[in-house]
């Protein structure tokens, strides 16, 4: 399988990323940073071997770096004799906590633009080639923070409504056209945003835990969905 994954150099991206490369599937990654994101490949390429590594920086906040990666992405594939997209994980993101009255100014357009409109922009490039063969899957990266409101999500927790209503609407269209949908909405998971909060790692979900439950969703039989996953730490929200 060829498996595009956003937001790849760390933390749930790079988990995610290392779960196909276990089961022998090529790889097209991006970030925005560029040294976090060749060494994440190299690292990969070394573990393993077998597959095929592309990773190139991009800012998908921006609705031109997005259009110019899925481009990237079809380029390449369209060289390899026109292999296609197989599983496409939207996971960019970014959080920065506040509250509505007293967050900073246009912390809301970022906060779209990193997480609704990467997702958008990019999903709209690689569709028709997805739709040409009527195969394919497609992950939204969602939140907790897109089912309920919390004190401090601010306009976090609206992009990720928003997330999650793209993703739901997404489903809704592609399912005459073969091509699965799946919102992930994971709780507290340990990364690196966590390192130095005092938080006891033991209380949170571990990366790869989401990235286990992702990987299983695509080895379902393909008359079946899974529409929404939905992952917490064992003892609750924090």
């Amino acid at each position: 399988m060829n498996v595009v994954v956003t937001g790849a150099s760390r933390g749930l991206g790079l988990a995610i990323a290392e779960r196909f490369a276990l089961e022998g599937h090529n790889l097209y990654l991006c970030s925005l940073s560029k040294s976090p994101l060749l060494a994440t490949a190299a690292s990969l390429a070394k573990r393993y071997p077998a597959i095929t590594i592309h990773a190139a920086p991009f800012d998908l906040s921006l609705k031109e770096g997005a259009e110019a990666f899925g481009k990237w992405v079809l380029g390449d594939l369209a060289g390899r004799g026109g292999s296609s997209i197989d599983v496409l994980v939207n996971n960019a993101g970014q959080f920065l906590p506040g509250t509505i009255q007293d967050e900073p100014a246009a912390t809301l357009e970022k906060m779209i633009a990193v997480n609704l409109y990467s997702a958008y922009h990019l999903t709209r490039i690689l569709l028709p080639q997805m739709i040409s063969v009527r195969k394919g899957h497609i992950f939204n990266i969602c939140s907790i923070a897109s089912l309920q409101a919390y004190p401090d999500g601010g306009s976090y927790s609206i992009s990720k409504y928003a997330l999650s209503g793209f993703s739901k609407n997404l489903r809704e269209e592609l399912k005459p056209s073969g091509i699965k949908v799946t919102s992930v909405y994971p709780g507290a998971v340990y990364t690196g945003s966590w390192a130095g909060s005092g938080v006891d790692p033991n209380r949170l979900m571990e990366a790869a835990d989401i990235a286990q439950m992702i990987f299983a969703c695509t080895a379902v039989s393909p008359n079946a969905c899974v529409e929404e996953l939905v992952l917490r730490p064992q003892l609750g929200d924090l």
